[in-house]
């Protein structure tokens, strides 16, 4: 019976080894045997036999041999850039991997909503940078709907983002629960009012963002009109967020914000009130995949952000956020203002 051992693919298939190359390096470098022999603690007839081999193998003359001694060959010249680099990063692999082990050098991939950046998000990244200096992060702003996404697909290793169910899969930290206020122009009439109320808004268009980024969040401020007995007139639903803040600045509406948020912002054109009564409430989380593996700079990542936003985290747990959208809330009596957008 003919048994086939298997073949490895033919692109690892090499007629040469690293010691081939350090010997052509020294002999390069040196353009002497003797000494690249002695540099590399072997027999010169030995050096001679690994450079012989390697030449054969590539089909080139890498070095001129004459009486007045070795030099390079335009081949040995083109081997010796490509060769350089190469030594360099195999000398370095243990101590690369060690401090990957380490938490610290990799990659975090991090998707952050507009939220988070006006909040707890700055702080983390100044102590992650001062922290951690070799480990690079690679930011993507995205919508809630658009980060739940990603996690599950492993395309980002965890986001700030404010979902308001479990998501299987999914591991969450709650980091910023707040009740809004409301962004108004600061020529508003009411900009000014005492114990300001949602019903005190019936006649002032709202910016809102679209219903599919978030839809928990979209549904809260339903309700919240919808409890203050007023249905909402929407002039715009803009993203990202910083969008809509324009169109209050512009003078054009209002639009739902955290007391977080506020203090990031730039006060000029815009007044800030928190609202007595019904309001819609902010939550964000840090989210990360549950049932993927935890690299160290994802874990020194996770860790700062427990220390900045002074949540206990758990990569094993999965925290449930309390309350739920209301999905009846998308059917709520809405009223679009007319645009003031010229055509």
């Amino acid at each position: 019976m003919l048994i086939c051992s298997p073949v490895m693919p033919e692109k690892y298939q090499f007629s040469f080894e690293l010691r081939h190359l350090a010997a052509f390096r020294e002999v390069a470098l040196r353009l002497h045997f003797r000494k690249a022999a002695e540099a590399l603690a072997i027999a010169q007839p030995a050096l001679s036999r690994a450079i012989m081999q390697l030449e054969n193998t590539l089909d080139v003359r890498l070095f001129e041999r004459t009486r007045r001694g070795v030099a390079l060959t335009p081949a040995g010249h083109a081997l010796l850039e490509k060769v350089e680099p190469l030594l360099r990063t195999v000398s370095r692999l243990p101590e690369h991997m060690k401090a990957v082990a380490l938490g610290q050098t990799g990659s975090v991939r991090i998707a952050f909503n507009g939220l988070a950046m006006a909040t707890v998000l700055p702080g983390i990244l100044r102590e992650f940078h001062r922290r951690h200096p070799g480990i690079r992060l690679e930011l993507n702003e995205s919508p809630t709907s658009a980060q739940l996404a990603t996690l599950a697909a492993g395309d980002v290793d965890c986001g700030f983002l404010h979902p308001d169910s479990v998501t299987p899969g999914l591991a969450t930290h709650l980091l910023l629960r707040e009740r809004n206020g409301v962004l108004l122009p600061a020529d508003h009439p009411l900009a000014e009012k005492p114990d300001l109320r949602l019903r005190d808004l019936r006649d002032t268009p709202f910016v809102l963002f679209p219903r599919i980024h978030n839809p928990g969040f979209y549904d809260r401020m339903l309700v919240a009109f919808s409890r203050a007995g007023i249905a909402p007139r929407i002039l715009e639903e803009v993203w990202p967020r910083a969008n809509g803040i324009g169109f209050v600045r512009a003078g054009m509406g209002a639009t739902f914000m955290c007391p977080s948020e506020v203090r990031q912002l730039p006060p000029e054109g815009v007044r800030f009130r928190t609202l007595e009564g019904p309001a819609p409430e902010s939550r964000l989380v840090l989210g990360w995949n549950a049932t993927g593996t935890i690299s160290p700079a994802l874990q020194a990542f996770l860790d700062i952000a427990r220390t900045i936003a002074g949540v206990p985290l758990s990569s094993t747990s999965t925290r449930k956020t309390q309350g739920r959208s209301n999905p009846g809330a998308a059917n709520a009596r809405r009223h679009r203002a007319p645009s003031t957008r010229s055509g």
